[in-house]
């Protein structure tokens, strides 16, 4: 799905947290420049955003001396933002629900579950590395 889209924007960040602040710069371009429906903007600030800190935390450990990094691209309907960390991925498909009742008091796990939730498409690729989120504009 990702071949019938343009590349309008790339990005390399950090792993560090404070790449946030790039990333939400981002976001507000993007959704501005390519027409992102103001009712969809918070999704997409919410999803991308998640996306990036699970890069931070889960892929790259934290380890500044890795990068994550971003793409967006775009077609007439839709927008999407590609994260890529360095780590080693991760079991996509086996996730714990962050609804069932022994984890719904649980700080964590709830962040894939958010960008399923918030995005119209979310695809996993290089085994759990590269997530795709796509927006309908």
């Amino acid at each position: 799905m990702k071949d019938e889209y343009s590349v309008i924007e790339s990005l390399k960040l950090t792993s560090s947290y404070n790449s946030v602040a790039d990333i939400e710069r981002l976001i507000d371009k993007v959704c501005t420049g390519v027409g992102v429906n103001e009712d969809a903007y918070g999704n997409v600030l919410i999803a991308v955003t998640e996306a990036v800190n699970n890069a931070i935390q889960h892929g790259n450990k934290e380890n500044e001396a890795l990068t994550i990094n971003v793409s967006v691209r775009d077609n007439e309907k839709n927008v999407c933002f590609s994260i890529k960390d360095e780590g080693q991925g991760f079991d996509f498909d086996n996730l714990p629900d962050p609804t069932a009742p022994e984890n719904i008091l649980k700080e964590n796990g709830r962040g894939i579950f958010l960008m399923r939730n918030l995005a119209d498409k979310v695809e996993f690729t290089h085994e759990g590395t590269e997530v795709s989120l796509f927006f309908n504009k």
